[in-house]
Formats: C-alpha cells, structure tokens, sequence
C-alpha cells in the first residue's frame, strides 16, 4: 500500500470498469479521479497533477494516444499506463517508444495492475525530487548567485559565462579556497550539458595507486581486490562535465595516459583491451603553476597545452578586498539563518578587521571564520572578540619568533600554520591538506614530523 495518499488519474470510457478500478485504488489508499473521455481527462491532468494515469485506449473522440501525448506536453515527468485490448497491442508498442510507462492488456488481474501503478508512481516522486535538485543546483551555482563586487572577478566570470557553451577543454587556476570548484559547477550548468552529470575527482586526495582505476574504471580481476567491475569517473561523466581538482598532482605516468584519452576521446579500462568511447567536457583546477611544473620537469608540455586552451586565473581574497564586506554579509546571513539566531550585521571595527587581513585560506577561510563568529555570538552584530583568529593576528612573521635560529624559526612557523589550518577545518585532514596547497600523505607527514597531533 501506498505510503501516502498518491492522486490516480483514471480514464476509461465504460463506466462500469471505472468505477470497479476507483473502488480498488481507494481501498488501496489511493486518491482516485475519473474521467470518461479524453477531453475531461486533460482537464483533470492539468488540475490534479497525478502520480500515475491509467489511459484506456479505446475513448470516444479524442483516442488514447492522443490524450497521451498531449499529457505529455504538458508534464512528461507523469508516468502514463495504457490498458488495451488484444488487438490494439501493435500501436501500444509502439507508443512505448514514445514514452508510455507501460501497457496491460485487457482482461487483466487488479493485483498485477496493482503493482504497475505503484511501480509508475513511485517512479514519478522520484523523477519529481530529481528535477527539484536539479533546478535546485542549477539555481546554486547560476552566475548571478557568485558574490563579489570587483572588477578582477567580474571579469573572471564573464570569460567562464563566455566559453561555457563551447566543447573546449578549460583550466581555472588559483590558491586553495579562491572558488575554483564552484566556478567549474557554474560553467556545467550555463553549458548544454547542464541536463548530464557533473563529476568530479579530486586527485590530490586520491592514492597514486588507485587514480587510473578511478579515472578510467577497470575490469574484474585488474588487480588485487579488484572483485568486480567498475566504471571510473569519466564513464560516470558520460553526457556532462568531468572536473579534475588540482591536475598538478596528477603523476607523470598517468599524464600519459590522460592526453592520449582528451587526444583520441577513448578510454580503455584496466585490465582490458577494449576501447569505451567518451563524451564529457572536460574542466581541469589547480593551485600550481603548471608552466612552472613543466619547466621542472614534473608536468608534460603537450597535456598542459591540451588542458589549457581556455585559462581562467582565480584570484586570491587578498587581490579583491572590495569583495571581503558583501561576501561577509553573505556568510553571515547564511549561518545565522542555520543557527537561527538574529544577527543582523557586523560592527564597523570587525569589517575593518576583516578587510585588513590578507585571508591564506582565501574565501574558504572567511567562510569558515563568520561560520566560528555566528556560532560565538551572542549579540546583533558581530564584533571584534568574535573574530579571535584575526584579534590574536594568524599572520606570522619573523620577528614573533625573536632569539631563534632561522630553521627553528621556519619550524615554528611551518607549526603555526598547520594548527591554524587544522583549526579552520575542524581537524579534517583531507579539507586541510587542500587549504594548505598539498597532499594529505604529506600534511600526515609534517605532522608527525612537527609533534602536532590530530586534535
């Protein structure tokens, strides 16, 4: 039985089965709505916004599939069921193409029909709750939602908005927390990809063992626990916009491996032969200089000249502090309404703080540090002693560590940072190892190696 009250639309011109079906889905738990034709039935489509409609084939006037497609111009998210006769199950087939749910044959068992209504119903809530989150992203990261006043950013996002309906390959660069993951969503969704997915990896965060496999996917057997097969990340992206997080990371060998698969727009799963033909757009980020990188020899020419055919350079909070007062404002509006508390503002001292300060961790850090001051707060409008990281100064310099020698005084500096960093990110390792611009092996590492234990 249905866990709710689903709206059944029922259209059937024999008055006689209409009604046993209406007395059926009630005692069922349904909400039940008849019409005996097909002209009635559209009104009721557009009045009821159904779960399910039952459509028999056979109407006086306007037939079955006409209704049907009407019906489905008007809401194709509706699954539709046809009950037809023998004769009919040629054309019904066919509407099958067309979209119909399903079709059952006349006479049939009300349990069988039963359970195709409940099937196309709960079916239709989940397309539903998929098309609200889609509107919903979509609304999320629209160009319009991104919060800045300066020009540096304003023409940051033009150029996105500008190459967003290309197929071209795009790099944003940038320090960690400048917003380059959120830039990636609002190119995906003002593409016409934004019906396909938006997958993304992070490959800083992924073990250089296990990166081909989940770029590429493998074939049961590959390698050891490899128990079954698995489609990798671009596979998953098929039809939208892969994004790669920090490309710099990614290790020469598999560099290779990835311009071979932006060169021929192919992949081949480990451990096999075969290959899988791709259609994503690709999006690569990175906090590196990867012209630097090439130079080191540590990142390949013709990948980097493959990944950026359009660069978008990210700037740093620090480079647009005309930003840091609405972007606060945001914030805090954002945090109070989460912890339900009537902030309405922030005092003039506090903002002068915050625009003074020169934000490491760019907006991620201010996100963070108005997320700590609404938490704190117990007043209308935050003010300085909310904001202990910037009253106490996390900006360190060489003369906080007078009478030590210079490696010392790196030590302790090095030390700083990484508690600040763990203190901004709540001890996550794999949120602060990227705040931080590196790898979690080796903030794991300089942890170990500085005595700062996890928290």
């Amino acid at each position: 039985m249905p866990s709710r009250r689903q709206q059944l639309l029922i259209i059937e011109d024999e008055e006689g089965a209409a009604r046993t079906l209406e007395k059926f889905f009630l005692q069922k738990g349904f909400s039940v709505r008849l019409s005996f034709d097909g002209e009635s039935g559209l009104e009721a489509f557009q009045a009821m916004a159904p779960d399910a409609v039952l459509l028999d084939f056979k109407l006086p006037g306007m037939d079955g599939e006409q209704v049907f497609r009407n019906m489905k111009e008007l809401n194709p998210l509706v699954p539709v069921i046809i009950m037809t006769a023998f004769g009919e199950i040629e054309r019904a087939v066919r509407l099958l193409k067309l979209g119909v749910f399903y079709y059952i044959t006349k006479p049939f068992e009300l349990d069988v029909l039963l359970h195709l209504v409940e099937e196309a119903a709960g079916k239709a809530v989940l397309a539903r709750e998929n098309s609200r989150l889609q509107d919903k992203l979509e609304g999320r990261y629209a160009a319009e939602n991104f919060v800045f006043r300066s020009e540096i950013m304003d023409k940051a996002l033009n150029l996105a908005m500008r190459v967003a309906d290309s197929e071209a390959t795009v790099l944003i660069s940038g320090e960690s927390g400048t917003g380059k993951e959120i830039l990636a969503n609002i190119i995906h969704f003002a593409s016409t990809r934004k019906d396909g997915p938006f997958v993304k990896a992070n490959l800083a965060a992924l073990p250089a063992t296990l990166i081909e496999a989940e770029l590429f996917g493998h074939e049961k057997g590959a390698f050891t626990g490899a128990e079954k097969s698995r489609s990798g990340r671009f596979e998953e992206a098929s039809g939208g916009t892969l994004f790669l997080d920090e490309i710099g990371d990614l290790p020469l060998e598999t560099q290779i491996k990835l311009l071979r698969v932006i060169q021929e727009r192919e992949i081949v799963r480990l451990g096999s032969n075969r290959p899988l033909a791709i259609d994503i757009r690709l999006i690569s980020a990175t906090h590196k200089d990867l012209a630097a990188e090439v130079k080191k020899g540590s990142f390949r020419e013709d990948l980097f000249f493959r990944l950026n055919i359009i660069s978008i350079p990210m700037p740093s909070l620090r480079q647009r502090r005309e930003d840091i007062p609405p972007l606060a404002e945001h914030f805090l509006k954002k945090f109070a309404l989460r912890e339900r508390k009537a902030i309405r503002g922030i005092e003039k001292k506090a903002l002068h703080m915050l625009t003074m300060y020169d934000f490491p961790g760019n907006v991620r850090e201010l996100e963070n540090i108005l997320e700590r001051a609404v938490i704190l707060c117990r007043r209308e409008l935050i003010g300085e002693d909310d904001l202990p990281v910037l009253s106490h100064g996390s900006k360190r310099h060489e003369s906080d560590f007078p009478g030590l020698p210079l490696p010392e005084k790196l030590r302790e500096f090095e030390s700083n940072l990484i508690r600040e960093a763990l203190e901004r990110n709540r001890f996550v390792g794999t949120r602060t190892a990227k705040d931080l611009g590196i790898s979690e092996s080796t903030l794991r590492y300089k942890m170990e190696s500085l005595g700062i234990k996890p928290g």
